[in-house]
């Protein structure tokens, strides 16, 4: 194996592995945060892939987050927003149940911040016994109105999660997609089985979001990037599904498709446990 496989596969194995420690548990250190510029209102309070991306929307009434990471980076995501606005936060919409997305709600809250999210995400971070319950859900869309600005929000249906939300900003032709769509490694769709997540049913949910008319993308992890990029990613989903089956109408065994996961679709050992049996299981 050449040295920059090496590197790769480490690479995904560590991405890995920290996705699946975002669903489970926070960790003991902050992440090192910045922000990024995207249009003159609107900001991507960013960091390495581990924990997610929260965007920011400013306005002259106050601010609107896009999931507020862990609760440990709670006191480095408000020294981000004061450094881009002079308002309280309003609003924190929370794009899936994972802690890497919802940690800072009780926090958040206890300033008096509306946290909204899906009624199906909601009821997973019931099911999971996590703080800092959504007080506003909502099924399919709703939209939100502050400062003269109006976000679009739309629950299209099962990928990464059952209770997966995009988030729309018309004026600005953006869209915050959460981990629906992820970039910027080698680590393809994680299904989360366990929170109602779907790899038949991702690229029906991800065909309803490109529907929208946007231009720039904030992943849930990664970097900002292209509509272009987030179709690339729905082809994957559509090609992942396909040799799946493919695989299951020749009988192939269970280790034939870990194989041709791990090398087709760079799946390491972590990923396998996570969805292999259920993706067997929707895909047959």
């Amino acid at each position: 194996m050449s040295k920059g496989a090496i590197v790769r596969l480490s690479a995904g194995i560590f991405l890995l592995g920290g996705v699946w420690l975002a669903f489970t548990q926070n960790p003991n250190q902050p992440a090192k945060l910045d922000s990024i510029k995207v249009k003159d209102d609107l900001y991507v309070i960013h960091n390495d892939f581990v924990p997610g991306n929260t965007t920011a929307l400013i306005t002259d009434e106050g601010v609107l987050l896009v999931d507020d990471k862990f609760e440990v980076d709670h006191s480095n995501i408000m020294a981000e927003v004061k450094k881009i606005a002079s308002q309280p936060v309003k609003y924190v919409v929370n794009t899936h149940h994972h802690a890497d997305h919802t940690g800072g709600n009780r926090a958040m809250q206890k300033m008096d911040v509306e946290v909204v999210s899906s009624e199906q995400a909601r009821e997973n971070m019931v099911d999971a016994k996590q703080p800092g319950l959504p007080t506003v859900t909502f099924k399919h869309e709703a939209l939100i109105h502050l400062g003269g600005k109006t976000v679009e929000l739309y629950q299209f249906g099962r990928a990464h999660t059952n209770g997966d939300v995009v988030v729309y900003f018309p004026a600005d032709r953006t869209l915050a997609a959460g981990d629906m769509f992820t970039f910027g490694s080698d680590v393809p769709e994680l299904i989360d089985y366990a929170g109602g997540g779907s790899g038949k049913e991702w690229t029906r949910t991800l065909d309803s979001a490109l529907a929208l008319d946007f231009d720039t993308v904030v992943p849930g992890h990664g970097p900002v990037t292209s509509k272009r990029e987030m179709i690339k990613f729905r082809d994957s989903t559509l090609a992942l599904r396909n040799r799946v089956h493919e695989m299951l109408v020749q009988n192939k065994t269970r280790d034939d498709v870990a194989m041709m996961l791990k090398t087709e679709f760079h799946w390491q050992q972590l990923h396998l446990n996570l969805g292999l049996d259920g993706a067997l299981a929707e895909m047959r």
